[in-house]
């Protein structure tokens, strides 16, 4: 028996809006668009996929599950993403190497330093 990873679903109150927003943000592209739900990718038929759906309800609390980036440069991917309305978090995290920032949503999600060996 074997799974495969196929998407990760988001709880949004406005799926367009954010969906939008980290298309953008990661350089995906759209794959699907309903009056409710919006659908990114890495490239059209890559795997998982981000599939937004619309809730009545407000985030209230930290998630339970979010998302951790590698970028290049560190510095300057969080610089880009709060320039696009990504927002610093403080969630109790001391002195760490990576960054919690949050969606326009409120979604929280980790830009974390670079590997070893890449470009600075």
């Amino acid at each position: 028996m074997s799974l495969k990873w196929e998407e990760v679903v988001v709880d949004s109150r406005d799926p367009r809006t954010l969906g939008l927003w980290w298309r953008d943000a990661l350089g995906w592209a759209l794959l699907h668009e309903s009056d409710d739900e919006l659908e990114i990718a890495p490239a059209e038929g890559a795997h998982p996929t981000v599939l937004f759906v619309a809730v009545p309800d407000e985030k209230t609390v930290k998630n339970r599950l979010h998302l951790d980036f590698v970028p290049d440069d560190q510095a300057a991917e969080v610089d880009r993403l709060v320039a696009m309305g990504a927002r610093r978090a403080e969630i109790g995290q001391d002195d760490v190497s990576w960054v919690v920032l949050t969606d326009p949503e409120g979604n929280e999600f980790c830009v974390l330093s670079a590997r070893p060996g890449s470009p600075d």
